[in-house]
Parts: C-alpha cells; sequence; structure tokens
C-alpha cells in the first residue's frame, strides 16, 4: 500500500513539474495553430444565384413573361446599371444555364468572337448579362453547368428516343383525366394568351425596369412560393398507380437541378472562388437548397447587390 501510495505521490509531482514549466509562449504557438485550422475549416467559396426571366421569350416554362426586346436603348441602359451593380460582386467565375454536350462547343465560340468584336449579343440573359459581365470581369470564358436529357438525348437513365413520355407528361394526364385543376395556377398580374404550341404567356400590364425586375425574381419568398407550386400541385397529378407528376419532378426536375449543383461543385477549384450562376428563377429553390445541404459553400443574396442601387439612387436624390 505504502509503494502504491509513493508512487502516485511521485507521478502527481511529476505532472505538476511539466504543467509549471510549460511556457507562455508554447501556449500561445498552440493558441495561433488552433486558430489558423479553424480558420482553413472556416473558409469556403462563396456562390451568388441570380434567378432570371427568360428574357430572350424562349417559352421554356409553365407559364412565360412576354418580354419587350430587351436590345432597345433603354433596356440597355439598365443592363449596363444592372451590369455595374453585379460587378460589385466581383465573381471569379460565371456559370450559366447551358449543357455543355450539345451546346458547348457554339457557346464558347460566342464568346471568344465576342471578346474579339465581332459578334452580336442576342437577347439571352447569358448573352446580354453573362458574356458582358464576364468580358468587364476579364474572364477568358463561362461555364456550362445545365443538364437537359431532352436536349442530350443519350441519357443512360432515361433514352430519349426508347423512353415513353406518357409517364412524366403530367399536363396531357391532367387534362385526359379532367385533373386541371391540379395544374399551377397562372399568376395573379399580367394578361394571360396562348401563343404557339400551347405556349401560355403573362403580358405585364406596367413596365417593370431590369433592376427592379430581377428584384422581384429574386425575393425569397417569391422563389419558396414558386417551389411550391412544383410540390402542391404538379406532385399531385395522377391516379391509382400513374403517377406523371411525382414522375417529372422526380426523373427530371430533380434530377436536373441536382446535376447542375454537381456541375457547379466540379467547376469549384479553390476556397477562394466566387462562383456567380446565372439561371432562370424556377431552379433558384433546389439549387441553393443543395448547395446549402453540402455544407460546402458560402451563399450570397443578389439582393445585396441589386438593392445597392436603390441605397445610391437615395443618396443622389438627397444630395441634388
Amino acid at each position: 500500500m505504502q509503494r502504491l501510495f509513493k508512487c502516485e505521490f511521485y507521478f502527481m509531482t511529476l505532472l505538476a513539474a511539466v504543467l509549471f514549466t510549460v511556457s507562455p509562449t508554447a501556449i500561445g504557438d498552440q493558441t495561433d495553430v488552433s486558430t489558423e485550422i479553424t480558420s482553413q475549416i472556416a473558409k469556403k467559396p462563396t456562390i451568388m444565384i441570380l434567378g432570371s426571366t427568360h428574357l430572350a421569350n424562349d417559352g421554356l416554362d409553365v407559364y412565360n413573361t412576354k418580354m419587350d426586346d430587351v436590345r432597345a436603348p433603354k433596356r440597355q441602359r439598365e443592363i449596363e446599371q444592372l451590369i455595374a451593380l453585379l460587378k460589385a460582386y466581383q465573381p471569379t467565375k460565371i456559370a450559366v444555364e447551358v449543357d455543355e454536350k450539345p451546346h458547348g462547343a457554339k457557346f464558347h465560340t460566342n464568346y471568344q468572337t465576342y471578346l474579339n468584336g465581332t459578334y452580336e449579343l442576342n437577347r439571352s440573359e447569358i448573352d446580354q448579362i453573362g458574356f458582358r459581365l464576364a468580358k468587364q470581369m476579364g474572364h477568358p470564358k463561362l461555364y456550362c453547368v445545365d443538364y437537359r436529357i431532352d436536349y442530350r438525348k443519350d441519357d443512360p437513365i432515361i433514352p430519349f428516343d426508347d423512353f415513353d413520355f406518357s409517364l412524366v407528361d403530367y399536363r396531357g394526364f391532367a387534362k385526359a383525366h379532367n385533373l386541371e385543376h391540379l395544374l399551377p395556377p397562372p399568376p395573379n398580374e399580367g394578361k394571360m394568351t396562348q401563343g404557339e404550341k400551347g405556349v401560355t404567356w403573362i403580358e405585364p400590364e406596367k413596365y417593370v425596369s431590369i433592376i427592379d425586375m430581377y428584384r422581384q425574381d429574386n425575393e425569397p419568398e417569391g422563389i419558396r412560393m414558386d417551389h411550391q407550386q412544383y410540390i402542391r400541385w404538379i406532385a399531385r397529378v395522377g391516379l391509382g398507380d400513374q403517377y406523371p407528376g411525382a414522375n417529372w419532378l422526380s426523373h427530371y426536375w430533380y434530377d436536373r437541378n441536382m446535376k447542375i449543383y454537381v456541375n457547379l461543385t466540379r467547376i469549384t477549384e479553390s476556397t477562394d472562388d466566387r462562383i456567380l450562376l446565372i439561371i432562370g428563377a424556377g431552379h433558384v429553390y433546389l439549387v441553393q437548397q443543395f448547395l446549402e445541404e453540402s455544407g460546402d459553400y458560402i451563399i450570397e443574396s443578389p439582393l445585396r447587390y441589386l438593392n445597392a442601387g436603390n441605397t445610391e439612387k437615395l443618396t443622389t436624390e438627397k444630395t441634388n
């Protein structure tokens, strides 16, 4: 028992001596290393998603805003103002809603031709905003991150030519089975008209500037409500063992947005990256959700920059 007590006593004495002789410098060094490691872990690449109306009137959505020609002088001035606001984000890379496989080669050629001064910008947000901003930032290229099975037609999961599209045709199913009440209702504002190929257009009742339009497109509540239509309405289209709405959402819409997210991760090369994604407003909710759930990115809201225009305007008015 005495031997055990002596051993314990000697051990405690030795431990106290070691702790007492640890220098403050050593403790400080450990703190510095710990802080540096924490800082490295906390640092992440940044992404900002700019949700957009399709300025070229592509007619790709269920309800499409009818845009006047953005190449008109007044619209061009508004776009220049928008570019000035977005430059403050200082993007290191600009990603766009283009599928690399079917359209990448032509897209990259167009941008290089634009840099050379021999390409005329079309009406799309990709050209009007993406190309202009990339050139002003000195970027040698833009990044294509979309994934479209209907453009590729060689998807290994859904081979386009052999696929039975009635399985995902929720609109056709709803009309054939008196379930049109499950289709998303049209927006409350604007005049609704039917165009070619059954495309539904919403013509704005009043003029809205480009910057104000982008503010509206990127309001969090509007983004949430836009996504809610997919779950509240489209997902429920079907009867019995037929699920065309859920099939379309899971095999096309969610799949497409998940692959857009993955493509964003593939172009991320550094924690210093500041990626700007320009994409249809309907995609924002899911792509942002996937980015947030990954825990690998800092997400910045474009409203921080778009609303800076209001602050500058108010300051100018007060000064004058």
